[in-house]
C-alpha cells in the first residue's frame, strides 16, 4: 500500500505532502495531504505527533490544507496533520455525483451497510483503521501513539463521532461548526437513510455525536468546539450544537464541553484559518503529555 507523492510544498518550514494511495475499505485510489512539521523534515528519525483534519460537504483533503492554515500552528508545536479525502471517488455507483451532500464529497465518516453504498463507502474505517496504519508504516517520523481528531461540519461530526466510538485512538477532540445532532437535521437524515436506511434508527444514533454522549464511558472528556453566529447552517438547523450540549449536561459532562459561539463568523475557511491554531493547541495539551 506505498503512498505515491504528487508534490511537496514548502510550508511554515516543514512540507506538505499531496499524496495518493490504493485503499482497500473505499475500493479505489484516495488521495491526501499530508503536513511534516520542521522537526520532522530536518531529522527523519525524530518522532512528531499526529492530528487528522476531517474536512466538510464538497471538500477535499485540500481544502483546509491551502486555507485553513493548520500548518501554522502545527509547525510552531511540532505536530504533522493529515487531511483525508471525504469520500470514495468513482466507484460508478448511480447517484454518486447527484447531490453536494450524498455520496461523492460526502461519506460522513461511517460505513455504509446498505446497497449499494456498502460497497466503498467505509470511510469510518478508512479514517480509523487502513489510513493510519498505512501512514505509520510508510512515514516513519509519525508516531502513531499519538494522535488527535479535528474537523469542520460534516468532519467535526467525524471527528466528535470517531473519538467518542473510539477514546482510546485518540488523545484529543475538536470540531469546527459540527453537524453535532445529524439523526435531527436534514443533511443528516438524507445521509443516514441512504447509508444505513431510513428504518435503522440505532444504527443513526450509533453515528450521532449528541446520542453517543449520553453513552460514552470513557475518561474525562475537553471537547472544544468553535461556531460563528452568522454561519447560515448554524441558523438552518444543520448543526444543533445546542442539542449535544444538552445532552452533555444530561450525561453530567457540560464542563467538559466548550462551545464558543464567535460573533460574526460563518461557516468559511476563513473561520477556520481564524481559530486554527487554538485547535492545534488544544490537541497540543493531549499530545504532549
Amino acid at each position: 500500500m506505498a503512498f505515491q507523492t504528487k508534490a511537496t510544498i514548502a510550508s511554515f518550514g516543514g512540507q506538505l505532502l499531496k499524496l495518493t494511495h490504493a485503499a482497500s475499505t473505499t475500493s479505489c485510489d484516495m488521495a491526501l495531504n499530508l503536513f511534516l512539521p520542521p522537526a520532522a523534515t530536518l531529522n527523519p528519525l525524530h518522532k512528531v505527533p499526529v492530528l487528522f483534519f476531517l474536512a466538510g460537504l464538497t471538500c477535499t483533503g485540500d481544502n483546509c490544507a491551502e486555507k485553513g492554515f493548520f500548518q501554522h500552528g502545527a509547525a510552531q508545536h511540532g505536530i504533522a496533520v493529515v487531511y483525508p479525502d471525504t469520500s470514495p471517488r468513482g466507484l460508478k455507483i448511480a447517484g454518486e455525483d447527484d447531490a453536494y451532500d450524498f455520496g461523492s464529497g460526502a461519506g460522513f465518516y461511517v460505513d455504509a451497510t446498505q446497497a449499494p453504498w456498502d460497497k466503498g463507502y467505509k470511510m469510518a474505517s478508512y479514517i480509523t483503521s487502513e489510513l493510519p496504519k498505512a501512514l505509520f508504516a510508510h512515514f516513519t517520523q509519525l508516531d502513531g501513539s499519538r494522535v488527535s481528531i479535528t474537523g469542520h461540519s460534516m468532519g467535526g461530526h467525524g471527528a466528535l463521532t470517531l473519538f467518542l466510538k473510539n477514546p482510546r485512538a485518540y488523545k484529543s477532540v475538536s470540531a469546527f461548526a459540527p453537524i453535532a445532532n445529524p439523526s435531527n437535521c436534514p443533511w443528516g437524515q438524507k445521509a443516514f437513510s441512504g447509508y444505513f436506511g431510513a428504518d435503522a434508527k440505532d444504527q443513526w444514533k450509533a453515528h450521532d455525536a449528541t446520542e453517543l454522549i449520553k453513552r460514552y464511558q470513557g475518561g474525562p472528556l475537553d471537547v472544544l468546539i468553535d461556531i460563528g453566529t452568522n454561519d447560515n447552517f448554524y441558523k438552518q438547523k444543520q448543526l444543533l450544537p445546542e442539542n449535544f450540549a444538552a445532552a452533555a449536561k444530561e450525561a453530567g459532562r457540560e464542563k467538559e464541553v466548550r462551545i464558543r459561539y464567535n460573533e460574526g463568523h460563518d461557516h468559511s475557511y476563513f473561520t477556520i484559518a481564524t481559530f486554527a491554531d487554538d485547535h492545534v493547541a488544544h490537541a497540543a495539551r493531549y499530545l504532549f503529555e
